[in-house]
């Protein structure tokens, strides 16, 4: 079904190479990467190609109706090299490691993340949307959470967008993604979005999702820097099953590459015989959950089927033939067998918890009772229970809600399907609800000519709005103890909206929509869409989709092009500035608030989703739930850390900050002399006016999920300085703490056991060696025993920045760094 090759391989003229077979015929390998479709797309709009100084395309001014008043440059090969192919073209100054120096041909943010977007480049000096910047407004739609904050931050995001030239998509009219899908994906280009899913790779556009910061870079003529990143191809062949839908097929591919990192923080490439019997939608559906893959980026080869897509949004123009070049050479191979694929379900808590329904259906007590040991993994004993096997009822699941929503599920393809599969049976019942949010306005006006709509709501469903909500805890959110399915992109522990401090605990499993369709005709049994009449539905649901225009050019305000810099910026009383941030301190003394030892961290334990999103505009009043459902005790410990360098700055002299000093520095003076060692420069005794206060907090695999920058932004606002990890889950979180002037340490498995809560962390010269682009940063760790602080060596690396991130960290966050400039 899927295969992993995890060397080189060289697509050559259709065949599947080694690196032996290809060096035996003479192939220039490190030619044949600037052949993938990645390669060129990243080419064309790397600052440093020659020719090419503002990236591969532009977008021209737009219309009153949304489209082009003229063509589109047409992405490609520029000619210049692939600075993946060991040559420096970009890089470092004086050469080394190449450097990619991206610019990006549009934006996209929703309202978790736009208001702190448009502040922080204000603060930066901004004056005008250079590139065309969508503001959504599909994830805090719910105005009666948080009394007006929620309206209050719209009416702000339509005046940036007034002032600044951007595009503003109101409440409910359409989810980011699919906005963006319908009308600004141009064959070849490159979207950043501060939404992790964003994925525009089956229109053959590479989309980035990244936290907040890095889109102020592009608002401010910045690049968004990275080195050239591993190319996957994959490899797609045959035709999926009748009853297998998109995110069957996505589930089996993230199950077979999330654990082992096989496509971490690298581009997957689709191409092959198996694309072209997939619809456009079904190719979104699929490439949308490679967020969850962990990779940075996709693309996939488009045809006539993309064409036509363009054209019936009225964008025939945007399209362009992209494939493999005869010769393109990948770093590692997914071979992917799509008629191999079975119903898939992705149990709590992860997307690559994956079995088949089958699977499920055949031995479901077995496989329940391991997911309810990882909830006591997850909470402690004393934690909130979860009892899935008690739904077990006549030896099959029974579950107690389906959804059907958002950029993964709320397709048109995907609510048709579900609407014939329901018709005339029911979708469920006093135990089973079933609710459904098309994925944009146009889409939900589609299902109402069709007749879809009328389908589902005479079985008993309930169709929504275009409304992210259930994907991340902010509607429809099941009771304790249910247990929902979800055609949405997430099932973190959660996510849905539970809080276990309040002992609240629920399950959600992912599912495509035409299985949870089928449960939801069996009354919410869990039923496979594979075990249903499919030569009966499938005359009934491909209904041809029509797009109408006419609600967006009656709705959306598009000011890209003509920014009106009088317009005054409207403030709700909940907006609040970011406060200020210090720079990196000559000396650093952290004291470490929570040390978590989960195998992964998701940024919604750092920083829950949900109502608590509606604070996100006010970061003094969000950061008061970081860790709020991982570790409560998290904030209180930072303030107590935070209100001590508060001291400090006032008053150097303060006795409390003195004694702290002097005993820290006076353990690790000991440990210099005593141990035979070098343990690096103890702090001098007198001090204090140089050694900064902070806290840190330790995780083992720390930033998982989503894009939101306020999973760091919060710890530095409670006067975080430092993550310590094993491994970052990755580049945007750690991007994300870099960007909000936090140090992205590093440290072995044997050092992780050493720590604890409570201890600290002496770096002795931080600011120094951070200047000085030291990777192995020597400090102490300091613990009180038996009343005595006893200090031991620790060695923190800090690998892989560049200059300019070192900058952003010495600066203190990325505002400081851009305003030092000013």
């Amino acid at each position: 079904m899927i295969r992993l090759i995890n060397e080189p391989v060289v697509l050559h003229k259709g065949a599947i190479l080694s690196a032996a077979e290809a060096d035996a015929l003479g192939i220039d390998r490190a030619a044949a990467r600037r052949g993938t479709m990645a390669a060129r797309i990243l080419t064309a709009h790397n600052r440093q190609t020659p020719g090419r100084p503002d990236g591969g395309r532009h977008y021209e001014r737009r219309s009153d109706d949304g489209h082009p008043e003229g063509g589109h440059q047409v992405g490609g090969h520029s000619g210049g090299r692939y600075p993946g192919d060991g040559r420096s073209d970009g890089g470092e100054p004086g050469g080394g490691t190449p450097v990619l120096r991206l610019r990006f041909d549009a934006l996209a943010s929703h309202d978790i993340t736009y208001v702190g977007i448009v502040q922080t480049a204000r603060a930066g000096g901004l004056r005008e949307f250079p590139m065309p910047y969508v503001l959504t407004n599909c994830h805090n739609s719910l105005c009666a959470v948080g009394g007006t904050v929620n309206e209050d931050d719209h009416v702000f995001g339509l005046s940036a967008a007034r002032r600044y030239g951007g595009i503003f998509v109101p409440p409910h009219l359409a989810v980011i993604h699919q906005y963006v899908r319908e009308t600004m994906t141009v064959c070849g280009g490159m979207i950043l979005g501060s939404d992790s899913h964003t994925r525009y790779g089956a229109l053959g556009v590479m989309g980035i999702g990244e936290g907040g910061p890095e889109l102020v870079k592009q608002l401010l003529g910045k690049t968004y820097d990275l080195p050239p990143p591993r190319v996957v191809g994959v490899l797609l062949e045959g035709a999926p099953r009748p009853g297998v839908g998109p995110q069957d097929v996505a589930l089996a591919l993230i199950g077979a590459v999330y654990d082992n990192g096989f496509v971490k923080n690298g581009v997957m490439e689709f191409f092959g015989p198996g694309v072209a019997g997939l619809s456009v939608e079904y190719r979104c559906g699929i490439d949308v959950m490679t967020t969850e893959t962990a990779c940075l980026s996709s693309v996939w080869a488009t045809d006539d089927a993309v064409r036509e897509y363009l054209a019936r949004h009225g964008r025939a123009g945007d399209f362009a033939p992209l494939a493999p070049e005869a010769c393109a050479a990948y770093d590692g191979l997914i071979r992917m067998d799509l008629g191999g694929i079975q119903p898939m379900l992705a149990l709590p808590f992860h997307p690559s918890n994956i079995r088949t329904i089958a699977e499920i259906n055949s031995e479901p007590r077995d496989i329940l009772r391991l997911v309810e040991r990882e909830v006591e993994d997850l909470f402690g004993r004393g934690g909130p229970k979860l009892d899935l096997c008690g739904k077990v009822r006549g030896g099959r699941l029974w579950a107690d809600q389906g959804v059907i929503a958002g950029c993964a599920g709320g397709s048109f393809e995907n609510v048709v399907a579900a609407a014939a599969i329901v018709d005339g049976k029911g979708a469920g019942g006093p135990d089973f609800s079933l609710a459904v949010y098309p994925a944009s306005a146009p889409q939900s006006l589609a299902l109402m000519r069709c007749g879809a709509a009328a389908m589902l709501t005479a079985a008993g469903a309930v169709l929504r709005s275009a409304f992210c909500g259930p994907c991340f805890g902010a509607g429809d959110t099941p009771a304790a103890g249910a247990l929902s399915l979800r055609h949405t992109t997430r099932n973190f522990p959660n996510r849905e909206g539970s809080s276990p401090a309040g002992g609240q605990l629920a399950a959600v499993a992912l599912m495509d929509a035409r299985s949870i369709a089928a449960t939801a005709a069996a009354g919410g049994r869990l039923t496979s869409a594979a075990e249903l009449d499919w030569e009966r539905l499938e005359p009934r649901i491909r209904p041809d989709y029509s797009f109408d225009p006419r609600i967006y050019e009656r709705r959306v305000y598009n000011g890209f092009g003509a920014p009106e810099p009088d317009r005054d910026l409207v403030f709700g009383p909940n907006i609040a500035d970011w406060p200020p941030m210090q720079p990196l301190p000559e000396h650093l003394i952290l004291r470490m608030a929570s040390v978590i030892t989960d195998p992964v961290t998701t940024t919604d334990e750092l920083i829950p989703s949900g109502e608590t999103s509606s604070l996100r505009s006010n970061p003094l009043k969000l950061a008061e739930f970081t860790l709020s459902r991982k570790d409560p005790g998290y904030v209180g410990r930072a303030k107590a850390t935070a209100a001590l360098e508060q001291r400090r700055r006032e008053n150097p002299s303060d006795p409390a900050v003195l004694e702290i000093v002097r005993n820290l520095s006076a353990a690790c003076g000991s440990l210099g002399t005593a141990g035979g060692e070098t343990a690096g420069v103890p702090i001098p005794d007198d001090a204090a006016t140089r050694t900064g206060l902070g806290s840190a907090l330790f995780a083992v695999k720390p930033g998982d999920g989503s894009a939101r920058e306020q999973a760091a932004s919060s710890q530095k606002v409670l006067g975080g300085w430092a993550n310590l990890a094993l491994e970052y889950a990755t580049k945007r979180y750690r991007s994300n703490l870099v960007n909000w002037g936090m140090l992205p340490f590093v440290v072995s498995a044997e050092q992780a056991e050493r720590l604890r809560v409570g201890d600290y962390l002496v770096l002795p010269g931080i600011r120094e060696a951070v200047g000085q682009g030291m990777e192995d940063i020597p400090a102490l760790l300091v613990r009180e025993e038996s009343g005595t602080l006893r200090a031991e060596n620790f060695i923190l690396s800090l690998k892989n920045l560049t200059e300019d991130e070192r900058s952003i960290i010495l600066d203190g966050c990325l505002i400081n760094y851009y305003n030092r400039r000013e």
